[in-house]
């Protein structure tokens, strides 16, 4: 990595007579592979470098980028920064001020055993081909899939406080799935999850861990047995959510209401404002007493965490933050700017796609703590209700307030015990009321953090990686079968 750039860029901020400037200079290595039906039907590796900068000057920023790494360009590219912040003062409300943070100087690396760009890909085929063969052996399944996804991201990032922070961050993803066709009906089912698997900061170990192979055939064997299935009934009911749809939960009426930017309006454009006005910091019910929510992005407390590293994109360190504790709107994800402007310190949430984009407010691993029951206690303790398994549909409103959710799977609860296979689950709600109608999390044990590889964000849109947290979860009083009427 060039470490050049960095002074050439700070020095000419500088010179220009910026308050702040920082540069970002990322290699990001990616690779995908696809099977269906026994035939590969992608397997790409792509690379992307380059460097971005940022000035804050006279209250206003600019950013420009470049993929030539030359100290040319490096001139180039800090002056055509200066001069956006110099035009974007003309249409400035308010003058922009950061909140304070101290300097570092670090390296830090995500813990993998093995690299997974160091794996053949002969190696990675050949494991997708036998879990894909083992679902496609299951009669009645028409289409099974395989997949694999790897990114290795080396990122310097400097500004002109003094820090300079090396980070190299791994994710590691797989999973397969089944999709069933009967007469014009479509079932599917995943494992680990869905929309292509599972998703953690970590080494190829990861994938070897997950039991694709183990689970191929039952996954399959759901898959056609929800044709017959009776279809979910409709009414209000106890549910009990798995760990994988919790986290989807969380994502979206935890995650992104509590993102500070949208709260104060200026990203609002790509998918809206949020509920959780200021007004409601520090006092407003979100959640029953049992709902314990934290942002989290330190490795020792979220390890594995998509939303997992050392420093965000602004050189804060990571911090474990509660945004719900004991159900009470306790904070937000905020940047330098986003805090500033509550009087407050940023949480360390600013994170960019790529070199040539800019940072925004994003989540990091926004986690559900562990309760102290179990899954296996919270069926028993139901006369009627519905367990649901592994997100297939979602939909929220601009607000992060009303909405509603469909599972791959469904089971009856009755008298404590688990009576029947439902298809087409769903369910509804409106956010503080479902999460204050929560009267069980189970334990430490049955905790995961989930991925979710393709959170969307800003205009341009941003994609980014996080993480969830979250094991299974009782709440009472919740609308069913919405989408299927009575």
């Amino acid at each position: 990595m060039t470490e050049s750039i960095q002074h050439i860029a700070m020095n000419k901020a500088r010179l220009a007579g910026a308050d702040y400037a920082d540069v970002r200079i990322v290699d990001l290595l990616k690779e995908s592979i696809l099977v269906k039906n026994g035939r590969v039907e992608s397997a790409h590796r792509s690379q992307s470098s380059g460097f971005g900068v940022r000035v804050l000057l006279r209250g206003a920023w600019g950013f420009s980028s470049s993929n030539r790494m030359s100290a040319a360009d490096a001139v180039r590219v800090t002056e055509e920064a200066v001069a956006i912040a110099h035009a974007s003062q003309k249409a400035q409300r308010k003058r922009i001020e950061l909140s304070p943070a101290e300097s570092a100087k670090d390296f830090w690396a995500t813990p993998v055993k093995i690299d997974p760009f160091t794996v053949s890909l002969e190696q990675k085929l050949a494991l997708l081909d036998q879990a894909v063969s083992l679902l496609k052996s299951v009669q009645g399944v028409n289409l099974a899939e395989g997949s694999m996804n790897f990114w290795k991201r080396k990122q310097l990032f400097a500004n002109t406080e003094g820090s300079l922070i090396e980070q190299e961050i791994i994710h590691s993803g797989a999973g397969v799935s089944a999709t069933s066709i009967r007469d014009g009906e479509i079932q599917v089912r995943s494992y680990p999850n869905s929309f292509r698997g599972q998703y953690r900061s970590g080494g190829y170990e990861l994938v070897e861990e997950m039991g694709m192979v183990e689970n191929a055939e039952r996954i399959g064997s759901e898959a056609v047995a929800l044709h017959s299935a009776r279809q979910c009934p409709s009414g209000v009911m106890t549910v009990i959510l798995d760990g994988s749809q919790l986290g989807l939960q969380i994502h979206e009426s935890c995650g992104h209401p509590t993102e500070l930017d949208r709260v104060l309006g200026s990203e609002i454009n790509f998918a809206g404002t949020s509920f959780l006005t200021t007004d409601k910091l520090g006092h407003f019910r979100y959640g029953s007493e049992l709902v314990n929510l934290v942002a989290d992005a330190t490795p020792a407390t979220s390890p594995g965490g998509l939303g997992t590293f050392a420093y965000d994109d602004e050189g804060i360190p990571a911090r474990r933050v509660y945004l719900v504790r004991d159900g009470i709107f306790s904070d937000y994800l905020s940047s330098r700017e986003t805090a500033r402007e509550i009087g407050s310190r940023s949480t360390g949430a600013m994170r960019a796609m790529s070199w040539s984009t800019i940072p925004l407010v994003r989540m990091t691993n926004v986690n559900l703590l562990p309760g102290d029951s179990s899954l296996d206690e919270m069926i028993a303790a139901t006369d009627e209700g519905l367990f649901m398994s592994t997100n297939r549909s979602w939909s929220i409103d601009d607000k992060r307030l009303h909405f509603q959710f469909g599972t791959e799977i469904g089971w009856l609860i009755k008298n404590g015990k688990v009576v029947e296979m439902v298809k087409n689950p769903t369910y509804s709600g409106t956010t503080p009321s479902f999460w204050g109608s929560c009267t069980a999390i189970a334990g430490p044990k049955e905790w995961t953090i989930w991925g979710t590889p393709n959170c969307g964000k800003g205009q341009p849109q941003q994609i980014i990686s996080t993480g969830h947290g979250a094991s299974p979860a009782r709440f009472d009083n919740v609308s069913v079968g919405v989408a299927y009427g009575r």
